[in-house]
């Protein structure tokens, strides 16, 4: 299976069109129809139902699709990292959870722009269940996660600063005018949760009791989403506060009683070499931190 032909394959799928795919790499139709026949059948699955006008995948096509994407992203981040000159050069990715405490790595990256000018910096906003997933494969040089989180395989760096956390509602709403929400003000409310286990552990403790059961109608994973279910009145979301800004809007954050803080951490993998960019970035993340950090 060559790369090339994995790039064929996802520009047919972005373009759900072989003309318009083949256009686009500059070959002609039929050698991309006969690239995509050749790997439908060196891996032995249809990949493509194919119309009149339009592709689309099958289910192994999918599946195959979001493999081939994953494959092709680590390849060129690890071509553009090892094709460096003694300038140290290449890109680096981070997984951001939704939080604050992202300021701090934002001002480390300005700062990589004045020590290492060639070196890309990427985000990719998640949570903390797919950072994990995601670094062990080798797509994330570093994580940006919610506390508490499983940091057993990986270095770590606590990020200074805490949030709170709090609900998102609406401003006409019941507890629109709340100055603070507490365990019992939930047990009536439909509620919209974030999907991270260790969020989820931390909500569960300030629960107090086992006994509290929250209504739960969604979960999230990017808190904007969430916002947007807030609105429509499908529920109150909790959240860490500082994430959404509801100025000039029909929402409004109030913070849970008693105060429960949030706390982030900086991972990275204790296994494998880390790139010359990762090495910079890193460095460039220990001069801006506190000396007792």
């Amino acid at each position: 299976m060559e790369l090339r032909v994995l790039r064929y394959f996802l520009t047919v799928v972005d373009e759900r069109n072989i003309t318009h795919a083949a256009d686009k790499l500059h070959i002609s139709q039929p050698t991309i129809s006969r690239q995509l026949r050749d790997l439908e059948d060196e891996i032995g699955v249809k990949l493509f139902e194919r119309g009149s006008r339009t592709i689309d995948l099958t289910s192994s096509g999918e599946y195959f699709v979001h493999q081939a994407r994953q494959i092709v992203a680590l390849t060129d981040k690890t071509v553009a990292n090892v094709q460096r000159t003694q300038e140290v050069s290449g890109s680096i990715m981070i997984g951001s959870a939704e939080a604050p405490m992202m300021a701090t790595v934002a001002t480390a990256i300005g700062k990589l722009r004045e020590t290492a000018p060639r070196v890309d910096a990427n985000i990719y906003s998640t949570d903390a269940n797919d950072v994990h997933n995601r670094m062990k494969t080798g797509l994330l040089d570093f994580g940006v996660v919610m506390e508490p989180t499983d940091k057993n395989d990986y270095h770590f760096i606590n990020l200074p600063g805490t949030t709170g956390w709090g609900v998102l509602v609406r401003r006409d709403s019941y507890l629109g005018s709340r100055a603070s929400v507490t365990v019992t003000d939930l047990q009536d409310q439909k509620v919209i949760t974030p999907q991270q286990h260790g969020s989820i552990d931390v909500l569960s403790d300030w629960l107090g009791s086992s006994e509290h059961q929250l209504d739960i109608v969604a979960t999230y994973n990017l808190l904007y989403n969430a916002s947007i279910m807030v609105t429509a009145g499908v529920g109150i979301a909790l959240c860490l506060d500082g994430i959404i800004n509801t100025a000039n809007t029909d929402l409004r954050f109030i913070p849970l009683a008693p105060r429960l803080e949030g706390h982030a951490s900086l991972i990275w993998p204790k296994t494998g070499q880390m790139s010359p960019a990762a090495i910079a970035f890193l460095k460039a993340m220990k001069d801006i931190l506190p000396k007792n950090e």
